[in-house]
């Protein structure tokens, strides 16, 4: 088969699709290879005290929006990447609410209380749409895990979204 000279060539894709496919055909999990030789060990489940502490150090921190490898609920095998506010640590592990674009209003929680809170617009989606973070689920993040920081969510968003977190917790 013959490539035309003109169209530009993308290295690795071939080898990429490649590669899924084998994983596919194999049946071996969808975990990112940065995920955690461990293993997924499932959502937190604990009582979640939420801290701020965003640090300029290029590191994962509480308090930032960082965009990482989630879980899906149903199979942890599996998963999308996705922005995560962090809220906290579990041991070697970061705690982290996903960030979402779609709007959620009217759609409460099991509990009828509120499952997204509203933070607004950042740096940490290209385009600036305004976001919202869900409270009622908290996934584990492996600190190699982080792909890329996004930005520093401001003190009284983090707080509302921690007064949220705590209602469901009462």
């Amino acid at each position: 088969m013959a490539t035309d000279p003109s169209t530009p060539r993308r290295p690795g894709l071939l080898r990429s699709a490649t590669a899924a496919v084998r994983r596919w055909l194999a049946g071996r999990s969808t975990v990112p290879s940065t995920a955690s030789p461990a293993g997924y060990p499932g959502d937190f489940t604990g009582r979640l005290v939420p801290a701020y502490s965003p640090k300029p150090d290029g590191r994962p921190d509480p308090g930032e929006i960082v965009w990482t490898w989630v879980p899906f609920e149903e199979d942890h095998r599996q998963g999308k990447d996705r922005p995560v506010l962090l809220v906290g640590r579990d041991g070697p592990w970061l705690l982290a609410l996903q960030l979402t674009s779609k709007d959620h209003d009217g759609y409460p929680g099991r509990s009828g209380r509120p499952r997204w809170v509203d933070i607004g617009s950042g740096a940490w989606d290209r385009q600036r749409r305004p976001s919202e973070v869900r409270v009622d689920r908290v996934v584990r993040v492996d600190p190699q895990a982080v792909r890329r920081e996004g930005a520093v969510l401001p003190r009284p968003q983090f707080e509302a979204v921690a007064r949220a977190v705590a209602d469901l917790h009462r």
